[in-house]
């Protein structure tokens, strides 16, 4: 659904000022200027960061994971995903996310994100872990006022170190004090980077980031904006259930929209869209951001939205089967129970994260037929990769999609000659005037948990997916009995 929307666009409230207001704001406030490019986005220098061993970010599995991504209907694909194994050097360490932008640049601010939030959060592990206060630096100068996303930083600072008191020592381990104080400090630098990038104008573009550390049986979690986290899991009967283990930051919270409100900004719904409550200027009725915490946005910042994150635990068990990361291209049209039984019915699970797509976009089609489909990214975190059971694939070895230098290079070369989105309907997180709905109703479909997902079917051409190009995966078209596409219509 939509992220960020002008209400200028529509039909502004009668007195209420127009976008030039934002246009001086942004001018007034802006430190930087956006000015030329490089066409390999910094990436050059990055190099390595795309070499590491068991770093994926592209469409592909390994033993732990599959994640894939596909572009929505609404212009460039402004999702992205990562999965990386021996995190930190750690051999049962892992760490993955998803990240969904919105806004002109939100695809910039989200691979931005993706690939340093991982950097900043294994520095700050291994400064807490040794002791030491080697980052001094790091922090960000008070002098004088401060906002909110401020304030809420050095509020998240105490809470860090007062997180270590008595009852809550006693509740969590020790890993997730030290996980928890290491998320809070890098989320807050990765933020303050995100505000002084030469290239990439964060103004009113952004991100979520749904991210978690996996060590043995203990996993972290660091969330901000509306993606999600949902565990599949087996309760005492063995049926499958879900768990969610995040909470869809956004402005219909109560204590969101308190702080919100707190800091001058507006929190309201439009009248065409009463159930989507969006976050707005003091004097302007833009920009309508559909969160209430996101990386950027820092027309916001001094009005409510913060990106300090929500932190959670979970203690792996026996039944605990898997995590499904997504962006709320997923959970906008599939409950929290379709996705697992999506995931768990795939025999391959290679496979799984690509299904899970497939299966959305087709849900998109079927439930919102008048509305543009939304861009979807899914990473699956399988908990016990000794039974992978997966399906006989060619070459066993290949289990990881290649990548080139090339192909990164390509990927953002396309993204830098981009031109500037200017046009509400153009970007990917930005209202049509559309209604889509953000809540997890359940589909009013058949769902067949005996689905076997390493059948091959005929290639969608209206999706542009080469199903044939992998073995182990089919078409899902059945799983909720959703109408076949016909791209000739």
């Amino acid at each position: 659904m939509g992220s960020c929307l002008s209400a200028e666009s529509r039909s502004p409230r009668p007195g209420s000022p127009s976008s030039p207001h934002l246009a001086n704001m942004k001018r007034r406030n802006s430190r930087k200027v956006l000015g030329s490019r490089n066409s390999s986005f910094d990436y050059r220098k990055e190099e390595p960061l795309h070499r590491i061993p068991g770093r994926l970010f592209l469409n592909g599995y390994n033993d732990v994971a599959s994640l894939f991504t596909q572009q929505g209907k609404k212009g460039t694909n402004q999702d992205a995903m990562i999965i990386w194994e021996n995190f930190g050097s750690r051999t049962d360490t892992v760490f993955c996310g998803v990240f969904d932008g919105h806004g002109p640049y939100g695809h910039m601010v989200a691979k931005r994100v993706r690939d340093h939030l991982p950097l900043k959060l294994n520095a700050h592990w291994e400064v807490s872990k040794s002791g030491e206060d080697a980052l001094r630096e790091i922090n960000l100068n008070t002098a004088g006022s401060m906002n909110s996303e401020q304030t809420s930083f050095l509020t998240a600072d105490e809470e860090s170190r007062a997180s270590v008191d008595l009852e809550e020592t006693e509740k969590y381990p020790e890993i997730f004090q030290t996980l928890k104080e290491s998320f809070l400090k890098a989320f807050k630098v990765m933020d303050r980077d995100l505000r002084t990038h030469a290239s990439i104008d964060c103004f009113c573009s952004g991100t979520t980031a749904v991210t978690l550390v996996k060590q043995g049986p203990h996993i972290v979690i660091g969330n901000v904006g509306d993606s999600r986290a949902v565990l599949g899991t087996r309760d005492k009967d063995n049926s499958l259930i879900a768990v969610q283990l995040t909470v869809d930051l956004k402005p219909n919270l109560p204590a969101e929209a308190e702080r919100i409100r707190k800091y001058k900004g507006r929190v309201f719904a439009l009248k065409d869209e009463p159930e989507v409550a969006r976050v707005w200027l003091p004097n302007s009725n833009a920009p309508g951001l559909a969160m209430a915490r996101a990386f950027g946005d820092f027309c916001l910042k001094d009005f409510g939205l913060i990106s300090v994150p929500e932190i959670s635990y979970w203690h792996v068990s026996e039944k605990d089967e898997f995590i499904v990361l997504a962006t709320d291209g997923i959970w906008d049209v599939l409950s929290n129970k379709e996705v697992v039984d999506i995931v768990a019915s795939c025999r391959a699970r290679t496979s799984a994260a690509r299904a899970l797509v497939e299966t959305a976009v087709r849900a998109w089609r079927y439930k919102y037929p008048t509305s543009k489909v939304d861009d979807c990214a899914v990473v699956c975190l399988f908990f016990d990769s000794t039974s992978n059971n997966l399906s006989t694939i060619s070459n066993a070895n290949a289990k990881v999609q290649p990548v080139s230098m090339d192909q990164v290079e390509n990927e953002n070369e396309k993204d830098n000659n981009i031109n500037v989105l200017t046009s509400v309907d153009r970007s990917g997180t930005v209202g049509s005037g559309k209604v889509v709905p953000g809540g997890n109703e359940d589909l009013d479909l058949d769902v067949d948990v005996d689905l076997d997902c390493s059948k091959e079917e005929e290639m969608n051409s209206e999706i542009g997916t080469d199903w044939s190009a992998l073995e182990g995966v089919s078409r899902v078209n059945t799983l909720f009995n959703l109408p076949r596409f016909d791209p000739g219509k």
